[in-house]
C-alpha cells in the first residue's frame, strides 16, 4: 500500500536522479566547450580541478559515454512520473517526440565538424543537444503516463474499472432472474442478474429514469 510518505521518498528520488542527469550533461558541455567558456569567462581554476578529477573515471572520454550516462539517468527518472491522464496523448505524438529528441541529442556531435568560431560551435552544439534532451524528457513523460494509464482515449479511467460479471443464468423455483448487458473493456457482453433466493432482504435503489 502507497503512503504519502513513500510517494514524496520517490519524488525525491526522482529528481535526484534527474539532477544527476543535468549534472553530467552540464560538466559534458564545460569540458566539450572549454575554449567557449574559457573566452567567456566561466572557468576558474578550482572548476578546472574538480573536473579534471571527475574526468579520471572515463565517464567524458569522448562525446557518446557521458551523453548516455545522462540519459539513462533521465529514462530512469522518468519511470516514476505519473502525470495527469490526457485523452488526447497518441502513441504518434511520443514517437514524434522521441525519435526527433534522439536525433538532435546524438546528431548535435556533427557541429564539431563545423570551422567556426568556438563561442558559435559551442551555442550551437549546447542548443541542439538541449533541444534533444528537452524533446526526449517531454516524450518519456508523455510515454510513461500512458504506461501507468492503461488507456489512452479513456480520461476517466472507467473501462479499467471494469470486471467481468455473472453471465451463467442460475435458475431455481422460486429464482428472479434478469438480464442485462455490461461494458467489459469495451465490448457489450449479455450477463443475467440473478436473485436465487427472493425471501431474503433485498434493497432495489435507482436513479429517477431508471427501470
Amino acid at each position: 500500500m502507497n503512503t504519502g510518505e513513500d510517494t514524496q521518498g520517490l519524488r525525491k528520488i526522482t529528481d535526484f536522479t534527474r539532477l544527476i542527469s543535468l549534472f553530467i550533461l552540464s560538466i559534458h558541455f564545460y569540458m566539450g566547450c572549454y575554449m567557449a567558456f574559457k573566452r567567456w569567462g566561466f572557468t576558474a581554476e578550482i572548476t578546472d580541478r574538480l573536473i579534471t578529477g571527475i574526468a579520471r573515471t572515463g565517464l567524458f572520454e569522448g562525446y557518446w559515454i557521458a551523453k548516455l550516462a545522462a540519459l539513462l539517468c533521465l529514462l530512469i527518472s522518468l519511470m516514476a512520473v505519473k502525470g495527469r491522464k490526457d485523452e488526447k496523448i497518441r502513441y504518434r505524438e511520443i514517437g514524434v517526440y522521441l525519435i526527433l529528441g534522439v536525433i538532435f541529442y546524438f546528431g548535435s556531435t556533427i557541429c564539431f565538424q563545423l570551422n567556426i568560431e568556438p563561442e558559435l560551435l559551442a551555442g550551437i552544439y549546447i542548443g541542439i543537444t538541449a533541444t534533444g534532451y528537452l524533446l526526449i524528457l517531454s516524450g518519456g513523460t508523455l510515454l510513461s503516463r500512458v504506461l501507468k494509464a492503461g488507456l489512452m482515449t479513456d480520461v476517466f479511467n472507467t473501462e479499467n474499472e471494469t470486471f467481468p460479471q455473472e453471465e451463467r443464468l442460475l435458475e431455481n423455483e422460486y429464482s428472479v432472474n434478469l438480464p442485462a448487458r455490461y461494458n467489459l473493456k469495451g465490448k457489450i457482453r449479455n450477463s443475467f442478474i440473478n436473485i436465487i433466493n427472493p425471501f431474503r432482504g433485498l434493497l432495489v435503489t435507482g436513479s429517477p429514469g431508471s427501470r
